[in-house]
């Protein structure tokens, strides 16, 4: 089935009958929304736009601790851009061997794609990352000019080394040669022109997240906090805009009030 691009602004690749299925109901979350990171939404949308523009843009790889808005920038990036013809295409880890397919169906429309893998990484004896790489840089076609790469992931090398990768690396007239396997690892990572890293906030921006979700609050603004910060503790010390609105989310109107 071939979609309607104009009508249906997102969609996410359903690998058991093989087709695009447009979304429905999208996330709506904005940039405004997305605190602590202003340097990586900066240059994710500088990035993009330069896309929209026709102007030569880098895939993106998004890492670094877990719920820190790594995937909420990507979805936020795409609701500012998708009134200008921006549109969204999820992918799975496990369905990227149906990324050439993918690309055929979107590569000759006016409009433009980003696709999106969220939550990316490989173990050594996955070999799906193979048609991502031909994707991100073409084989005997060249990458499509409509089409980017965004993915997140928690690993900044998306396929990781093992000990004997290392040992077979040495030395060379003084310079570091890696070995062939841990050359063709990290060579994945290497595709993604702009990388991005997230780091857990601290305790400071954690409650202005808390305050960005709770800003119609009229309650005791230090008990919110107190009882923030043991919600945190709670999930093992974990500071992350996911914790804030979990907290957020945990809390009943009669809290709010």
């Amino acid at each position: 089935m071939t979609l309607d691009w104009h009508k249906h602004h997102a969609a996410i690749w359903r690998a058991r009958k093989e087709y695009l299925r447009p979304v429905q109901h999208i996330d709506t979350i904005g940039l405004d929304d997305l605190l602590g990171i202003d340097e990586q939404k900066q240059q994710l949308a500088h990035n993009t736009g330069r896309f929209m523009l026709g102007k030569p843009a880098n895939n993106a790889l998004l890492w670094g601790a877990r719920g820190t808005g790594k995937s909420s920038l990507i979805k936020a990036i795409f609701n500012h851009y998708r009134d200008q013809g921006l549109r969204l295409v999820e992918v799975e880890k496990s369905d990227l061997l149906y990324l050439p397919e993918i690309v055929d169906e979107i590569r000759d429309t006016e409009h433009r794609f980003i696709l999106f893998c969220d939550d990316l990484s490989f173990e050594a004896n996955e070999t799906h990352y193979k048609s991502l790489k031909s994707v991100l840089e073409g084989s005997i076609e060249s990458p499509p000019d409509n089409v980017l790469i965004y993915a997140s992931s928690n690993r900044r090398h998306l396929v990781p080394e093992s000990m004997q990768d290392n040992r077979s690396s040495g030395l060379v007239e003084g310079e570091l040669h890696y070995a062939d396997a841990i050359e063709e690892k990290i060579s994945l990572s290497d595709r993604f022109g702009l990388w991005l890293s997230f780091y857990p906030p601290n305790q400071d921006q954690y409650l202005a997240m808390v305050d960005h979700y709770f800003r119609d609050y009229r309650g005791d603004r230090e008990a919110l906090h107190h009882a923030a910060k043991q919600f945190s503790q709670a999930k093992g010390g974990a500071r992350s805009g996911r914790t804030a609105k979990q907290f957020f989310n945990s809390c009943s109107e009669r809290d709010e009030d």
